[in-house]
């Protein structure tokens, strides 16, 4: 028998009383999903800005390269999906979709479905995620219950532009992703 085969046998030989899993207690759940989703995202270093606003931006701004992957913003969209990720270093914005969010957290959920290229939300200089208002949740467990069972090859929940602060403790946006994010509810 080998060493692998015994450890089994030992833990399958041991009478242990089975106890239940634990209840997973109701978490409180905002009234107003898009206020604590706003004040989710400013905390977290993003912004809400209406189709409107992104309009003005991308008009006011030196933008040399943006792609868009929403409808809402395809008008702008001047360049399309490379065949290796590094061709998009040089991407100054990306559009999206987001599928659902957390209010909780102002956690953003993509995956495949959404994303032309894995790579998107983290190479591009900004970030602009579009999500429908009907589609804010009030927290994590009720997005993973909607994540449910989805046979996803790649999924990423993003809450902001990417930030660290291990860097002689100072706060750094944009240290490894997209130094902004801004998201438009529809």
């Amino acid at each position: 028998m080998s060493s692998r085969e015994s450890i089994l046998a030992a833990i399958k030989g041991l009478k242990l009383e089975e106890k239940p899993l634990p209840d997973i207690p109701d978490f409180e759940i905002a009234d107003d999903l898009l206020a604590a989703f706003t004040n989710s995202l400013n905390a977290n270093k993003g912004t809400v800005a209406t189709k409107e606003e992104v309009e003005k931006l991308i008009e006011e701004t030196t933008f040399l390269k943006i792609y868009s992957a929403s409808p809402a913003f395809e008008q702008y969209s001047n360049c399309q999906i490379p065949k290796h990720p590094a061709d998009f270093a040089d991407l100054d914005l990306a559009i999206i979709e987001g599928q659902f969010a957390s209010a909780e957290n102002a956690a953003i959920w993509l995956d495949e479905s959404n994303l032309d290229l894995r790579a998107l939300p983290f190479i591009t200089a900004h970030l602009v995620i579009v999500i429908k208002k009907e589609n804010i949740l009030g927290n994590m467990h009720q997005a993973y219950t909607r994540i449910g069972l989805t046979n996803s090859g790649f999924g990423i929940f993003i809450a902001g532009p990417s930030k660290t602060a291990d860097i002689e403790q100072s706060l750094v946006v944009g240290a490894h992703g997209a130094m902004s994010l801004r998201v438009v509810i529809l």
